[in-house]
């Protein structure tokens, strides 16, 4: 039950404002579920690609989509995934979860300033 509680909020949220993967569904699994954060990202990234799919369903039939924007954004993010997961690799689970902390908690002061 809380792995669907937690779709529902990630595929509302990341409708609603871009976010739902990274910033909602990884710390949720990681505080409700007991994920290591490898694992939380990795069950995160294959979520999202279904929440992608159906979103971007939906605001293309809306004309709300730049396909050609979003393949110069999407290509390069690819790439970059793939650097990242193996550098996850060499990281431990503990600097992982201070990192992704550090990270949020930056973004939320960004957004208020």
């Amino acid at each position: 039950m809380r792995l669907v509680l937690i779709g529902l909020a990630a595929g509302f949220f990341s409708a609603l404002l871009g976010v739902g993967g990274g910033l909602l569904i990884v710390p949720l699994l990681m505080l409700l579920c007991r994920f290591q954060p490898r694992r939380a990202t990795g069950t995160s990234l294959a979520a999202i690609g279904l929440i992608a799919l159906v979103g971007t369903f939906i605001y293309g039939l809306r004309g709300e989509v730049d396909y050609g924007y979003a393949a110069l954004v999407g290509l390069p993010a690819a790439v970059g995934a793939l650097f990242g997961t193996a550098f996850q690799q060499r990281v431990s689970q503990r600097a992982l979860a201070l990192a992704f902390s550090l990270f949020l908690v930056a973004v939320g002061v960004a957004l208020l300033v």
